[in-house]
């Protein structure tokens, strides 16, 4: 699997306004909540981007008030995961 990198500056990093040890952490997820938001990411890559289990991804889409998508993707998706639990 191919990764990519994406470089901060010191300066942007410096910028945000939350604790330190949380930096990298709320970058992550805020980018996977507006990529979701924005349907540039379906629920199961941004909850891998933001390091999140799914209920965990879904509880902060709640908390930020973010509407879920539910199409005929995820429900393949969820489909093919109740066949593999069976």
């Amino acid at each position: 699997m191919k990764t990519n990198i994406m470089e901060i500056s010191d300066d942007l990093m410096e910028a945000l306004r939350v604790p330190p040890a949380e930096k990298l952490t709320r970058i992550r997820q805020e980018l996977a909540i507006r990529l979701y938001q924005k349907e540039l990411l379906n629920f199961g890559k941004a909850r891998k981007l933001a390091q999140m289990t799914k209920w965990e991804f879904h509880r902060l889409l709640g908390q930020e008030g973010i509407l879920r998508h539910y199409g005929m993707t995820e429900l393949e998706e969820d489909l093919k995961t109740l066949e593999v639990s069976e």
